[in-house]
């Protein structure tokens, strides 16, 4: 049997990229996940949404970026 994380709505959140403000919204799981991955990374949260940003397809949602980048961090880390 699978033992399932805790679960809830997604959460929007603001965070400005490039001087602009946009909102992003994510599940609790990967909120804390991206502030794990900024914290090893030495940013802040909103640094690391911005590169994600930078980094990503134009056909790639914001959030789906960030989910998968969270997700690809946790994977290599062994989390």
């Amino acid at each position: 049997m699978i033992d399932l994380p805790p679960m809830g709505p997604p959460r929007k959140r603001s965070v400005t990229i490039g001087g602009h403000a946009t909102s992003v919204s994510l599940e609790d799981a990967f909120w804390d996940g991206l502030r794990t991955l900024a914290r090893r990374h030495g940013l802040t949260p909103a640094q690391a949404v911005a590169e994600i940003d930078r980094g990503r397809p134009p056909e790639v949602g914001l959030a789906t970026a960030v989910r998968l980048t969270v997700l690809a961090e946790a994977v290599v880390r062994g989390s």
